[in-house]
């Protein structure tokens, strides 16, 4: 039974981080196309992404793809504090 439960927590982030991470290519291709050098900063720099995501990034549904970015590694955080409240299987 555990291990349902384990493999359903790890199907369901690895879908969290694909979501992301088309997100994320999106506001990347968005950077690209801006300048070369936006899109330069945005694959370099962590912080840029988010500084670009925020407040240059266009898009006409641009609060979704900000949203499915985003939102999975909050998910992601939520999951893996769960785990660790979780007993270890088999521990004694």
């Amino acid at each position: 039974m555990e291990l349902a439960g384990g493999l359903l927590m790890l199907g369901l982030t690895g879908l969290l981080g694909l979501v992301s991470t088309v997100c994320g290519i999106i506001i990347l291709i968005s950077a690209f196309q801006d300048e070369i050098i936006e899109g330069v900063l945005c694959l370099l720099c962590p912080f840029y992404i988010l500084y670009y995501g925020g407040w240059k990034f266009d898009h006409e549904k641009r609060a979704l793809i900000l949203a499915g970015w985003l939102g999975p590694v909050f998910l992601y955080l939520v999951f893996v504090g769960i785990a660790a409240l979780m007993p270890a299987s088999g521990a004694m």
